[in-house]
């Protein structure tokens, strides 16, 4: 090891490496983070640890990347990307490295200071990123991020990084159409030419819209680029009568049967989408296949939302809605907010999302003809417009494997051992929802058996 390094400076000749972190507000995204690091979530066309590799200038490379991510994920995060180092002390004491809040998306204007000894970058007074040495980085672990992020404060210079804070689901969502228009970038060279497009209708400017090479695109379709630009990337396919407004972004291999989009959209790779979509973000592997309306909401993946499926993204009243996260009701300083659906949920056909609806992963949502509950804890079935016990950890996996084989894909031991944890992790928020439900339901039945003897009477 160098002097250089040993004293903390960082060596212009040596490669930057960057350590994305969680904290303790990721327990605030939930159920969106129940099932993978922050850093994995979507926003914009990009996962915001992707947005933080790409604002930095990092390339993919072997043993650059790293994370400090809760237990319960580092198996699965292991199999997806076994070069990344996770929970590492040895490999974050190895040489100097660049320390990130996986909740902090950089602006699109930031640029990377040059920098030659330890320094700490915040967002909105908060520690958003710090360049640290051997020494100080060793330390850093998941219990205790907060506080090594504070001692870097009081130890090093800081300065001004910008860019804003994900603090909760719908900050992804309301932030997602900024974010397409600030990701689009024009002018790639594996592109169809705008002669390959002439039968279909682009409104607005061609400029912004982006088809890959590979996809398909059906005639009676219509992009309209005038509030933002529009991407659809290599495979997806665009079936006629499909409208697409930007900002829009349709990941790789996506289909689209006559869906109507309406800007703000983020979907992909591999979803299946119909119907009415407007201002949502949809992670991969995901159907909404027929009609129904999907606005202002974040689906995980593997979730499968029955035909007619819609959420209300507005109350009645136009006022401020509340989303029950883990059963508490959280005001959101916004009146237009849909739902939140954590992985391999799968609702019915017909199925009624209340406006600020909450639901958790490996839940059966039922129809019932009426506005089904608002907080929806993970493994549960919706019956009868109640929250009731689902099925079987076995019968859901067993649905997963079955899910996952259709697009040639297994359901790993890993997410088995996930899932199993989550299970136990979520018991206390399930039993008292279930508590609550049967509570209601005797308490309505009895209310029916005074009505029913008073008119007997």
């Amino acid at each position: 090891m160098t002097d250089a390094v040993e004293s903390g400076l960082f060596p212009r000749e040596q490669a930057m490496r960057l350590c994305i972190v969680e904290d303790g507000g990721v327990s605030n995204l939930e159920p969106l983070t129940l099932t993978r690091p922050v850093f994995d979530l979507r926003f914009g066309a990009d996962r915001l640890g992707a947005r933080v590799a790409r604002s930095f200038g990092l390339a993919p490379g072997g043993g650059r990347f790293g994370a400090i991510v809760r237990p319960h994920l580092v198996d699965l995060w292991h199999r997806r990307d076994p070069l990344w180092a996770l929970n590492d002390r040895a490999w974050l004491g190895r040489s100097p490295v660049l320390v990130v809040n996986g909740r902090w998306v950089p602006s699109a204007e930031f640029e990377p200071p040059e920098v030659r000894r330890p320094l700490v970058g915040l967002c909105e007074g908060r520690p958003a990123c710090a360049w640290a040495g051997p020494g100080q980085a060793v330390g850093l672990e998941l219990s205790n991020v907060g506080d090594w992020f504070d001692e870097m404060v009081s130890s090093v210079d800081v300065f001004d990084v910008g860019g804003r804070w994900i603090e909760r689901p719908w900050d992804l969502v309301s932030g997602n159409a900024e974010a397409l228009r600030s990701d689009f970038r024009p002018g790639r060279q594996d592109g169809l030419r705008l002669s390959d497009l002439q039968h279909v209708a682009v409104v607005g400017s061609q400029d912004r819209l982006f088809v890959h090479e590979s996809a398909r695109v059906d005639p009676y379709t219509v992009f309209d680029t005038t509030n933002g630009p529009i991407t659809v990337e290599a495979d997806a396919w665009v079936q006629p009568f499909t409208r697409i407004e930007g900002p829009c972004f349709i990941g790789r291999d996506t289909h689209l049967f006559r869906a109507n989009l309406r800007g703000g959209v983020t979907l992909g790779p591999n979803c299946r989408v119909g119907g009415e979509v407007e201002a949502a973000i949809v992670h991969g592997y995901s159907n909404k296949y027929h009609e129904g309306f999907l606005g202002h909401a974040y689906v995980g993946e593997w979730v499968n939302l029955g035909a007619i499926t819609s959420n209300s993204d507005l109350r009645n009243d136009y006022g401020e809605v509340h989303v029950p996260l883990q059963g508490d009701p959280i005001a959101t300083g916004q009146n237009k907010v849909g739902c939140f659906v954590g992985d391999h949920t799968r609702t019915g056909l017909g199925s009624m999302l209340n406006t600020g609806a909450a639901i958790g992963v490996m839940c059966d949502v039922l129809p019932a003809g009426i506005l089904l509950p608002k907080h929806v804890p993970s493994f549960v079935r919706v019956a009868f417009g109640r929250v009731a016990p689902g099925p079987s950890l076995e019968q859901k996996f067993a649905t997963a494997r079955t899910v996952k084989r259709r697009r040639g894909l297994e359901f790993t031991e890993q997410e088995e051992r996930l899932y199993e944890g989550l299970f136990e992790a979520t018991r206390l928020e399930r039993e008292r929802a279930i508590h609550k439900a049967a509570a209601l339901a005797r308490g309505e039945a009895a209310s029916r058996d005074l009505s029913q003897r008073a008119v007997g009477e």
